[in-house]
């Protein structure tokens, strides 16, 4: 996330027909895919999580539905603010769609989704279900014809100009494959049945490859590839799939074990740097910097960034220990359960 936007933000026009470009771009291009499958797959965790603690399904699934809704204003708030620290941008774009505003209601849909069957194999098959059925109708619902409806709600399901970085076709399907993920994972609580389902993840990841590859060389699917292509989903969500075989073989035989990660540590705040590092890099403070900067200067301001990045996630969690040292009880477990949905 943070290598898409700095290299989208500050690299200078020249650069940006290099080779070097185009590659870290394809890389960056897995941000936004994950930040959404990874929501689905943690909201069905912690729901299940919820659920082994005691207390019912159906405050379980509450609670992940008010978490999407949370995020659903967060996404307002979050507009609201670049609209006052970078003045001069039209009203209209508090109403621009951006990946919390699906995040948030793709979150909501999944907890429905969650609630509706009782067995692990019922669940599996309403989130597998319903990714489907986003793929293969995507490509007919942003081909439809939406003059008629108002741009700030067409943006949600058609991209509109100006308005639209993300819609609702195909991108809550994300959402959806990775609560199927989650069901499976949270299916598979101890060591035996846990590499068993890493296995056949991997297995049947890499055939979704091989087919996925291969279907996009369909005329119909070479035409819509980049947008709309059923292919181009199911490749993404099965290189996703894979990254989970691979972290759970890195995690069990080859990292040593320890007591902080800075990989962990950036992923449980993941919200909380998505919100704090894009004004920081599209905001009035690195304006000096946009599209100013050689690509190989830009990767050093990358790293570095991103060391920043993560010295502000160690900062925001010493004020969330100190807050739970003053507040217990509800308080506590409320900012534990926003946390652990939002990673």
């Amino acid at each position: 996330m943070i290598e898409a936007h700095t290299l989208d933000a500050w690299t200078r026009a020249s650069d940006r027909v290099s080779t070097a470009f185009q590659r870290a771009m394809v890389l960056a291009g897995f941000a936004a895919p994950l930040f959404l499958w990874l929501a689905g797959l943690a909201a069905v965790l912690a729901a299940e999580a919820a659920v082994r603690r005691g207390r019912s399904r159906r405050a379980a699934a509450e609670t992940v539905f008010r978490r999407g809704l949370e995020i659903f204003v967060l996404a307002f708030l979050f507009r609201l603010q670049a609209f006052i620290v970078s003045p001069g941008s039209h009203p209209i774009t508090l109403f621009r769609v951006d990946i919390l505003n699906i995040m948030g209601p793709s979150i909501v849909a999944a907890a429905l989704l969650w609630r509706i069957a009782d067995t692990v194999r019922g669940r599996a098959l309403v989130f597998a279900t319903a990714t489907i059925a986003i793929a293969f109708v995507s490509p007919s619902i942003r081909a439809a014809d939406l003059a008629s409806v108002p741009d700030p709600i067409q943006a949600y399901i058609s991209p509109v100009h100006g308005l639209s970085n993300f819609v609702f076709f195909p991108w809550m399907g994300l959402v959806f494959a990775g609560a199927f993920v989650g069901v499976l994972i949270d299916a598979a609580r101890s060591s035996e049945p846990e590499k068993r389902l890493n296995v056949w993840i991997a297995v049947a990841a890499s055939a979704v490859v091989v087919l996925s590859y291969t279907t996009s060389f369909l005329p119909a699917e070479r035409a819509r590839f980049w947008s709309t292509s059923p292919s181009y989903f199911f490749l993404r969500v099965a290189l996703m799939m894979l990254g989970i075989s691979i972290a759970y073989v890195w995690n069990t035989s080859i990292r040593r074990p320890a007591r902080w990660s800075p990989l962990v540590q950036l992923g449980q705040s993941s919200l909380f740097i998505y919100w704090i590092h894009i004004e920081l890099v599209y905001g009035l403070i690195a304006r000096p910097l946009q599209q100013n900067v050689r690509i190989e200067q830009v990767g050093i301001a990358y790293i570095l960034f991103t060391v920043f990045m993560l010295l502000c996630s160690m900062a925001k969690d010493r004020v969330i220990a100190r807050l739970r040292s003053l507040y217990s009880g509800s308080g506590a477990e409320t900012i534990a359960d926003g946390r652990s949905i939002t990673s």
